[in-house]
């Protein structure tokens, strides 16, 4: 083979290559500014969300309208509901990061939970029918998985300004805002620590399907 059949295969490569950035430069803007791939990793948010699940998130849905009682939001619980470091060591990190944004793996401060209080809202356990109350009027929650009880563990608290309260649907599988109530921050998570809103399950595909954003929570008369 002489030179001037080396340099096309050679030139080809480059390009093969040049193509390959490409598409993982895009690829990373793309999930950076608008929409992203997640894994879950438990079974908190049962019955919506199964462990296993894989999500699109996107990351506009929150611009045009604010974030509101019974969304299901992904956030970086670091500060809150993860230490701010993982402590397993660089090489450990870059893998585990690795897996995470090619939506194989979970990541250990990403989290999904529901919006049950907003700032200024006051969210208690529970009202005299054992539902929680939010500014004093009790709570339909058609999600929680069934079976659970809306908690058994009480709390009464006063969402401060830029702060979110969170559980999950499983109750009883979830560690969540009501466990974390004597930690810093109290379990209340920043609002600029959301990253997006679920969107649609991609995989299995057996589950494939939408999540629409729900309807305003609803509550009844005042209770307890």
């Amino acid at each position: 083979m002489d030179r001037t059949e080396r340099q096309p295969r050679k030139l080809g490569w480059r390009f093969v290559l040049l193509g390959v950035v490409l598409a993982v430069a895009i690829s990373g803007l793309v999930r950076s500014l608008w929409i992203d791939v997640y894994f879950i990793p438990s079974e908190s948010m049962e019955p919506l969300l199964g462990s296993g699940d894989r999500i699109l998130v996107s990351r506009t849905d929150f611009v045009a309208e604010p974030i509101r009682r019974g969304d299901v939001v992904v956030f970086d619980g670091r500060g809150t509901f993860a230490p701010l470091s993982s402590g397993k060591g660089p090489l450990a990190d870059a893998a585990a990061a690795v897996g995470h944004w090619l939506g194989l793996t979970g990541n250990d401060t990403t989290y999904v939970k529901r919006v049950i209080g907003v700032p200024g809202d006051h969210v208690r356990c529970c009202g005299t029918d054992g539902r929680l109350t939010v500014n004093g009027q009790a709570i339909e929650e058609s999600y929680v998985y069934p079976g659970d009880v809306p908690s058994t563990q009480k709390f009464d608290v006063v969402v401060p300004e830029g702060r979110l309260w969170l559980m999950g649907d499983h109750r009883s599988r979830s560690a969540d805002s009501r466990s974390l109530l004597g930690a810093p921050g109290g379990g209340l998570v920043p609002v600029e620590r959301v990253i997006g809103r679920p969107v649609r399950i991609i995989w299995p595909l057996d589950r494939l399907a939408e999540l629409p954003r729900p309807a305003p929570a609803a509550t009844t008369s005042k209770n307890g």
